[in-house]
């Protein structure tokens, strides 16, 4: 049987929450959409609050990863303990609440969602995401394995990408708020794409105000990033999985405005 999986770039501010919640059902009745998984790390702008994650949920996400900004807004730390669905990267300090690796049931299969974060421009002392990785991907677990790589450099998402081709379903890539045209499936069977977008604001810097950001370049006084206004996009990527094989035989980009 074949499943499709849904995977929807970060969602950044409020004008792209409500975009999400507008735009996800119906999107997945008409891609036949079995799981979705959201990055959620920037619904705050830096960061998520309790009520935007029960929201990014109740729009119909089934599992909810989020990346270096996991902190941004510290009251986030209990729901990270409290529920199953709401994810960190794993290779965090393991002082840090909350898990980066969840199975879920789908019907008649096991769908296990890992959340990592790359090392590369990213100063977290995270632990190395490709030896996190083989402790988390123990065989026989789950029939489906599905990766978001919130990772700065193209170069660690792709390095990853090939080194855990065949060994997991689909691996995406997120962080960068700019979607990629390379999405395919590896050599041996991974759905594979560098970074699936965002979902936010489209006429913005990575869903910032775009005379902020570029008075920012320019040298002016640093603040506090505003969320641009105007209509949004949802970004992201469909994988095609067959439960026979637990990989993928199909990747499609979305981008819903």
């Amino acid at each position: 049987m074949l499943y499709h999986i849904l995977a929807v770039g970060d969602v950044v501010g409020e004008p792209g929450l409500r975009h999400l919640e507008k735009t996800l059902r119906p999107l997945q009745k008409l891609k036949n959409i079995h799981f979705t998984v959201v990055n959620g790390e920037n619904a705050s702008g830096v960061g998520l609050t309790p009520d935007q994650a029960r929201r990014i949920y109740d729009a119909g996400a089934d599992a909810v990863t989020l990346g270096n900004h996991t902190f941004g807004k510290m009251q986030i730390r209990d729901l990270l303990d409290d529920v199953p669905w709401l994810l960190r990267p794993a290779n965090y300090t393991g002082r840090a609440p909350g898990r980066g690796c969840e199975i879920f049931g789908l019907g008649g299969v096991r769908v296990r969602v890992v959340n990592l974060i790359g090392r590369c421009g990213l100063d977290w002392k995270a632990n190395d995401p490709f030896t996190t990785a083989d402790k988390l991907l123990k065989p026989g677990q789950a029939d489906f394995t599905l990766v978001d790589f919130h990772a700065e450099a193209t170069s660690e998402k792709l390095a990853l990408g090939y080194y855990l081709d065949g060994r997991v379903s689909a691996l995406w890539g997120t962080h960068t708020h700019v979607p990629t045209a390379d999405e395919g499936v590896c050599p041996k069977g991974t759905g594979y794409i560098t970074d699936l977008g965002m979902t936010g604001p489209v006429e913005s810097v990575l869903g910032v105000d775009c005379s902020q950001s570029i008075e920012n370049f320019l040298g002016g006084l640093p603040g506090r990033f505003r969320t641009a206004e105007g209509p949004c996009k949802l970004q992201g990527a469909v994988f095609t999985l067959d439960s026979a094989t637990g990989l993928c035989t199909a990747v499609e980009r979305v981008d819903i405005r």
